[in-house]
């Protein structure tokens, strides 16, 4: 316990008085010309901006933020891909004093209208006419929001709106004429105040605002990089949403203080390409992403002759056992390395420069449990692929494994200057400056996430070895995680899904699956009603649940519930069994809640045909 009280000091006195508003100016005059963000361009290579001018625009935004009545504390909303315009129309509302909150691009109009009135969103910056889409049905409802700047798309004719290039040239002539008052509105902004706000999906469905200091982030960076040992002017790139905590730490925060190129990948489909142009350095990936790759790899082993994929198999044997003998705790015997060098020079290596890891020193998964047969893949190419854990509350990671220091099969250790313990009835509970103060606007919700103690309680089960690494046990909270790292609320799926009267129950299913499926049952009483009136023979529940305008019915059901819901929210497959649950059968509690291990253990095989 001394241990990690010393070392929170000496990290709290590392980032005491600092802000990233500070932080971005040290690295602009120390390295004026490092190239600092990178965007794709049309028929190939990349426009970039090196740290200087990175600062420059950034001081522009912030006083076209101001000249647009921004002030201190108010919100700016943002929603577009990952591309330099979003890091630096972030880093100007924070220089402008004002709080940005980045909100995923996959939410429906019903919770954009949510969160712009939950964060009181006075400005926002869209990408372009697909987001607008999802923003123009609920303007109404958002009569705080003044101003909507437009990278592309911006409509004709109408105030409220505002092109990217007309704001920068706002912004530039409001600097010239004053830069005085920007340079008071960022030295304003102090350490304990909020640097943006992220939403997380809750278990009732509306998504939970979470307030992130410049203090919470600075710590994080400097535990972050404690853990890691990056080096500094690696490249990276970024193509995870700046929602997701972690991608917003990784490629928006620590960049400015190791000095990294980041480049944005604007496209998923392009992340194989980008990879094999950047060769980053540090490469985080949720495990859907390891997925992928490890099936592209795997399919293009399978058209190679036989001969060569068995040579392929031998090599990625060799480093398997190396990697596994790299773990905490044990040891690689002389025969293991030997074999383990020969494959390297023979295959891996060659393998690992194909897929643009030839430079990586840092791989890392989160936000869902990493298979294990994906991490023992890529173990077998010499490459340590090492899971952390962590929250939006808690600014990200506060356990990770670190590419010296690793255990496969666990999240790691504690972070420096994190405390982490298990509770009586095994919840993983943990205690630092990287935990958030509340959720925003939601006094309720804050008791039940931080204790008296100051002990964020994760709701997640897991234990703790003898070496300090954790492990996930379960999951006590209800939400889902996807393969593709998204936190779903399966409540909010199945009340939705129940709408419909002839739906009885419904349960939402797709822990650390690529996309949520649905069991459904009918309703027992309103289900043979709906039939006689439509003049539907049937002897029993199993003959509705097979009738092709019943299950008609129930598709239209399915789609009425997908069209309120986030696209990574939405039932892209569904069943309809051919019998009731009730609290004899098992499926539900007396007080008819879903018992959800028993409907996944019951109906494992009907769940599985799904995937």
């Amino acid at each position: 316990m001394a241990g990690v009280v010393d070392v929170r000091a000496a990290i709290l006195s590392e980032i005491a008085g600092r802000t990233v508003c500070g932080q971005l100016r040290q690295v602009a005059e120390e390295h004026p010309d490092a190239p600092a963000y990178s965007d794709p361009v049309a028929g190939g290579g990349w426009a970039t901006l090196t740290y200087a001018e990175a600062r420059q625009r950034v001081l522009e935004i912030a006083a076209g933020y101001a000249a647009l009545g921004a002030g201190p504390g108010d919100a700016v909303a943002l929603m577009m891909v990952n591309r330099s315009e979003h890091v630096l129309a972030d880093l100007g509302a924070v220089h402008a004093g004002a709080v940005p909150c980045s909100v995923y691009g996959t939410f429906a109009p019903d919770q954009v209208a949510f969160v712009g009135r939950d964060v009181s969103a006075k400005i926002a910056v869209l990408g372009g006419p697909a987001e607008l889409a999802r923003w123009e049905p609920i303007l109404g409802e958002l009569p705080g929001l003044s101003k909507i700047i437009m990278l592309e798309g911006a409509p004709d004719g109408d105030d409220r709106f505002l092109g990217w290039a007309d704001f920068l040239a706002l912004g530039a002539e409001a600097l010239a004429a004053d830069p005085a008052a920007v340079d008071a509105r960022w030295k304003a902004v102090a350490p304990g105040d909020v640097l943006s706000v992220l939403y997380t999906s809750g278990t009732t469905g509306n998504p939970k605002g979470v307030p992130l200091t410049h203090a919470n982030v600075l710590f994080e960076v400097e535990s972050t990089d404690r853990m890691t040992s990056l080096p500094t002017h690696g490249t990276q790139i970024s193509y995870l949403t700046y929602a997701h905590i972690a991608e917003r730490v990784l490629s928006l925060y620590l960049p400015l203080f190791k000095v990294s190129h980041v480049h944005f990948c604007t496209d998923l489909a392009n992340l194989g390409a980008t990879l094999g142009q950047v060769r980053p350095v540090m490469f985080f990936g949720v495990p859907r992403v390891w997925e992928k790759m490890m099936a592209k790899l795997q399919a293009l082993l399978a058209t190679q002759p036989e001969e060569q994929q068995d040579n392929v198999r031998k090599a990625m044997a060799a480093g398997l056992a190396y990697v596994e003998g790299l773990q905490y705790g044990q040891t690689v015997s002389p025969e293991v390395q030997a074999a383990y060098e020969q494959a390297d020079a023979a295959l891996l290596s060659i393998i690992r420069a194909m897929i643009g890891f030839d430079g990586a020193h840092w791989l890392a998964s989160a936000a869902a449990p990493m298979p294990t047969e994906v991490q023992r893949f890529f173990a077998g190419l010499g490459l340590r692929v090492i899971d952390v854990y962590g929250m939006t509350e808690t600014t990200g990671a506060f356990t990770a494994n670190s590419p010296e220091k690793f255990k496969l099969g666990t999240v790691g250790r504690a972070e420096p200057g994190v405390e982490v313990k298990i509770a009586e009835d095994g919840e993983i509970l943990t205690r630092s400056p990287l935990n958030t103060s509340g959720y925003l606007n939601r006094p309720e919700a804050t008791a039940e996430l931080i204790d008296a103690d100051g002990w964020l309680h994760t709701g997640d089960v897991g234990s703790i070895d003898d070496d300090g690494f954790v492990r996930i046990v379960d999951r006590k909270k209800e939400i889902i995680i996807t393969a593709g790292g998204e936190n779903i609320s399966p409540a909010n799926i199945e009340n939705y899904l129940k709408e419909h009267p002839l739906v009885g129950q419904a349960l939402a299913y797709g822990d650390g699956r690529p996309y949520p499926v649905a069991i459904l049952t009918l309703d027992g009483e309103v289900a043979p009603g709906w039939a006689q009136a439509r003049g539907i023979a049937f002897t029993s529940l199993a003959d509705l649940a097979e009738h092709p305008d019943v299950l008609k019915e129930v598709e239209a059901a399915v789609e009425a519930a997908n069209g309120k819901l986030a696209r990574v929210q939405q039932v892209k497959k569904w069943r309809l069994l051919p019998v009731e649950w009730t609290a004899e059968t098992e499926e539900l509690t007396p007080s008819l809640k879903l018992k959800r291990r028993v409907i996944h253990a019951k109906y494992d095989e009907v769940i599985t045909s799904m995937y």
